[in-house]
């Protein structure tokens, strides 16, 4: 992993330069490196992201209610996002990580690599204030939105549900088949129900949350093929 130079392709590519590199550098560590580590940091930078996110949304989408804004915004700050953002950028090159992470390949993991990201814009904001955490933000966010399709952002179990409901079947029951690993790296085996249409569908993911969602896209292609293209 590279250390952080004065003038870093990191900081070219985020298009922000750090007065303090060693607010950078605490972005960039791991707690498998050292006790100061980035985790404070993401925290502040998790309230950041989420609300430069909701502020973007809110004036891109004037109509769209309460409800519709944070489905879109859950979409876009995710683990998936971040970690997409993370590779644009070649975030993994520069993290400070201890030599198990490096063994295992941890500068490739996305809830590695979002979870600096996160810290990023909370030391740039730290170190300059937050309209520039947030000018950082809007630079990776604003094409995305720009090419949104509000209609087209409903996860797999919203999805679903609706169209049970539509008609009138009993909504699916998610139950986990097997969850294994360590804490840090569990993945997790469920299984979507759908008694009345005999469907069972199952999924692996790194996350309960994850692997539902992954069930609830087998299943809704089980019951409509093209479901998958209105996500």
């Amino acid at each position: 992993m590279g250390k952080i130079s004065k003038d870093s392709q990191l900081e070219n590519n985020l298009h922000y330069t750090f007065k303090d590199k060693t607010l950078l550098e605490q972005a960039l560590t791991h707690r498998s490196f050292s006790s100061s580590n980035n985790e404070r940091l993401e925290f502040v930078g998790d309230s950041i992201l989420n609300y430069s996110v909701a502020h973007m949304l809110f004036i891109k989408f004037p109509h769209l209610p309460e409800g519709d804004l944070s489905r879109i915004r859950a979409s876009l700050v995710n683990q998936e996002t971040l970690s997409e953002i993370a590779h644009e950028i070649n975030l993994g090159h520069y993290l400070r990580l201890g030599q198990g992470e490096l063994k295992t390949k941890g500068y490739q993991r996305p809830s590695i690599l979002s979870d600096a990201l996160e810290a990023i814009f909370a030391a740039i904001s730290i170190d300059s204030d937050f309209l520039a955490a947030e000018q950082v933000i809007q630079h990776f966010y604003t094409s995305r939105i720009n090419t949104l399709n509000p209609e087209h952002i409903k996860d797999p179990k919203s999805l679903l549900q609706e169209k049970l409901q539509a008609q009138k079947i009993a909504l699916p029951q998610y139950t986990i088949v097997e969850q294994s690993g360590e804490a840090h790296q569990q993945l997790f085996s469920i299984e979507c129900s759908i008694p009345e249409l005999n469907i069972k569908t199952t999924a692996k993911a790194n996350s309960r949350k994850k692997a539902e969602q992954k069930a609830a896209h087998l299943a809704l292609d089980k019951i409509n093929p093209s479901s998958s293209e209105t996500e």
